[in-house]
């Protein structure tokens, strides 16, 4: 019979799912804490464990040119349940790993619930978990309940903690018009017919981003008016307040592609639409997060040849997200500096992105499961994506000027060099640095 008293987590998002399987397979019992389905959230749908509420991409799985893909190889080493889950529920997405969103979120709910050492516990907890539970991780990630994140914010002296985010829509594959529209990924990425792609000319896109800046949009309350965008997951309105010509350098860039429908004429800007379920029934609209109301999305977005009969599945929204000063508040193993039985982990540390916030629940999981079993566990090397995302969001940002951040090759310290080398053969020396340092890594903690 297991001793040892258990670690509680608060949240059952890709974090705290990532934390407690770490937790579990190290031989500690876990008792998760999840809030749903006794009190919703604005964009959750279901109860299910690490749901995904935005898109349903991880991004990039290419792990020798891309630090997302390469973060993707670490977790896989270290035997992370999101990443194996994501693998075993892949659809296709050209280069990068996507999901389906019901049979990920479904499998990892499974893994948790029949794990021996593992306990899920439904309902809220509205404020600072008591000292007396021990190691505890907070993990609710960008949609933390007030009573929570207030709580926080006295603890921490904190005045702010959030920002926007917004979600894309979603619809039925059989209403899309395939006279118009194609099957192709961009370079013919992965298999090639990854995307479904709407073609626009140049009066179709000058309409549609017309109609985008005049529809009618969500009204923020007045305390949330001064709550700043995630620049990483701008409404697509927001970024065509910025220039009529911004979508089509940004989501709805035409490069890449031919129109088998007329191959002799060049389109002015393209929207994708990419797998969303295994069934391949369902697709969502790439880059098109939004807060215009649902009226105006149906209406607008009809506008885009091939989706003028579109059958929605879930229409777009936009939802406040919470995330601390971590580089103020967190010591380099992710514990809370003035209540050290508290560590955070995931998107609420101002990390940002799926894999991101698994992989800070993977790290933290790890660092507790140390700490229990009496043993130091040696920070991953700055050198990896797993290091160098956590230097960034425990003292390597400036915690003036701290933001969300996705896991990117600035993060990590500059490579020695002899001569100047650039793009793909730049990044290229990143992850043939990084893998073997991780894995010897790896091989010491284990």
């Amino acid at each position: 019979m297991n001793t040892v008293t258990p670690v509680h987590i608060i949240g059952a998002g890709l974090a705290g799912s990532e934390a407690a399987w770490q937790l579990a397979e190290a031989g500690i019992p876990v008792i998760i804490h999840e809030m749903r389905p006794t009190r919703p959230t604005d964009a959750h749908h279901t109860d299910k464990c690490a749901e995904l509420v935005c898109s349903n991409s991880f991004r990039s799985d290419d792990k020798e040119y891309n630090a997302v893909g390469l973060i993707h190889d670490e977790m896989r080493r270290a035997n992370s349940l999101i990443l194996r889950c994501a693998d075993k529920h892949k659809v296709p997405a050209g280069a990068a790993l996507a999901v389906d969103r019901e049979g990920f979120s479904q499998a990892v709910t499974d893994a948790l619930s029949n794990h021996p050492l593992i306990t899920l516990e439904r309902g809220e907890i509205d404020g600072l978990p008591p000292v007396e539970w021990g190691n505890t991780i907070i993990a609710t990630g960008p949609l933390t309940s007030g009573p929570l994140a207030e709580a926080i914010r006295e603890a921490t002296s904190e005045k702010s903690l959030a920002f926007f985010d917004a979600i894309a829509p979603i619809m039925y594959k059989e209403s899309i018009d395939f006279d118009k529209a194609w099957f192709q990924s961009r370079y013919d990425k992965g298999d090639g017919k990854d995307y479904i792609n709407c073609p626009m000319n140049r009066d179709e896109y000058n309409a549609f981003i017309d109609a985008l800046l005049a529809g009618e949009k969500t009204e923020f309350k007045d305390w949330e008016k001064d709550t700043p965008y995630f620049d990483g997951c701008l409404p697509i309105e927001v970024m065509a307040e910025r220039g009529r010509e911004t979508l089509r350098h940004g989501p709805m860039k035409p490069v890449g592609l031919t129109n088998p429908h007329d191959p002799l004429v060049k389109s002015y800007a393209i929207v994708q639409l990419r797998q969303d379920n295994a069934l391949g029934t369902l697709y969502n609209m790439v880059g098109f997060q939004t807060k215009l109301k649902y009226g105006a999305q149906v209406e607008v977005f009809k506008t885009i040849p091939g989706l003028e009969n579109a059958d929605f599945a879930r229409l777009g929204g936009i939802h406040r997200n919470t995330f601390i000063n971590s580089p103020r508040l967190l010591d380099p193993t992710l514990r809370l500096k003035t209540r050290p039985d508290i560590r955070f982990a995931g998107q609420i540390t101002g990390c940002e992105g799926y894999v991101e916030s698994a992989a800070v629940g993977l790290m933290t999981g790890r660092f507790t499961a140390a700490e229990k079993q009496g043993r130091e566990l040696p920070l991953p090397p700055a050198v990896t994506a797993m290091g160098a995302l956590l230097g960034h969001i425990t003292g390597g940002a400036d915690e003036s000027t701290f933001q969300p951040m996705n896991v990117n090759f600035g993060l990590f310290p500059e490579l020695e060099l002899t001569k100047r080398v650039k793009g793909r053969d730049r990044k290229k020396l990143y992850t043939d640095r990084a893998i073997p340092v991780f894995d010897e890594w790896l091989a010491s903690i284990n």
